[in-house]
């Protein structure tokens, strides 16, 4: 099967700060490093990591040419990454503390300036089963779901950052959310119902260190997998390898438990690396990190 994800791709700045800075102060970083970024570029980095087929759906501006190459070398489609003239790549500043906590803000670009004919046309490859995989940094995604899930594709939505308007609007054409904790208070008081009664079939949440969890809202199954012990570098990005590796366990048909394992794992490896997409494990070495770890299987 075939993963298709409705992705931004960022330009991600990186400053290694003592602290965080608080209202009218200015601080010096430590220094300052660029790569390739943004949560669906991130995601389809993880999922082509993961073993994948993955096509990636976007925009980029005329000077970001390289971040496409770079997402190809990693083994992902980017045929369907149009370049748009009219505005620059998105990009992001993120702020990194000693204890790899990190602070971001982002600028969207062209990544708000996907065309309507070129998901259609991304999708008409698309056979029944295949995945699509969205977030919220672009636009297009209600039209995007409801095209997969007419050729019965499963629908996958990370629902961050988050905005209440744009989950709303996509989660009736939602297969499975993923969300962190806070992410998933915040859906579900949007709703006005308790998380575990939010309208999806399937239900992904991330505890940070604490691992993730895996719900059945259809049936009411749970399965929980702790987190590996390590010590966190950078948290950029955790939570888009956590997905993208959960979604190519899915599309691969393994069992959730070992989608899970793998998710937390990568994840877990992740943030003990600076970085982004860069930052982000093969499988190979996602397979040998839970080998290594005592109590990680």
């Amino acid at each position: 099967m075939a993963v298709y994800n409705l992705g931004s791709i960022h330009a991600d700045w990186f400053y290694k700060v003592p602290r965080f800075p608080v209202n009218g102060e200015t601080i010096p970083a430590a220094n300052c490093v660029s790569g390739l970024g943004g949560k669906g570029a991130n995601q389809s980095v993880a999922l082509a990591r993961a073993g994948a087929e993955v096509h990636h759906i976007g925009a980029i501006g005329g000077e970001g040419v390289w971040a496409a190459e770079q997402m190809k070398s990693a083994g992902v489609d980017v045929t369907h990454v149009a370049i748009q003239i009219a505005a620059p790549t998105g990009h992001a500043l993120i702020f990194v503390t000693p204890d790899g906590e990190n602070r971001i803000v982002i600028c969207p670009g062209t990544n708000r300036m996907i065309e309507a004919s070129d998901i259609k046309a991304a999708l008409a490859r698309a056979q029944a089963g295949d995945m699509l995989v969205m977030q919220n940094e672009t636009n297009g995604q209600v039209e995007a779901a409801k095209r997969a899930r007419a050729r019965g594709m499963r629908v996958i939505y990370s629902a961050a950052p988050f905005d209440v308007t744009a989950v709303q609007a996509v989660l009736p054409h939602v297969d499975l959310l993923a969300v962190n904790e806070v992410e998933a208070e915040q859906v579900a008081a949007a709703l006005d119902v308790p998380i575990t009664a939010l309208p999806v079939p399937e239900l992904l949440v991330t505890h940070g260190p604490r691992g993730a969890s895996w719900h059945d809202l259809k049936t009411g199954e749970t399965l929980t997998v702790p987190a590996p012990k390590v010590v966190a570098v950078d948290t950029t990005g955790a939570g888009d390898t956590f997905v993208g590796y959960f979604c190519a366990g899915r599309d691969a048909g393994l069992p959730v438990a070992e989608c899970l394992e793998l998710a937390v794992a990568a994840a877990a490896l992740k943030v003990t690396r600076e970085g982004t997409a860069d930052a982000i494990p093969s499988l190979k070495e996602v397979r040998s990190f839970l080998a290594e770890t005592p109590g990680a299987e």
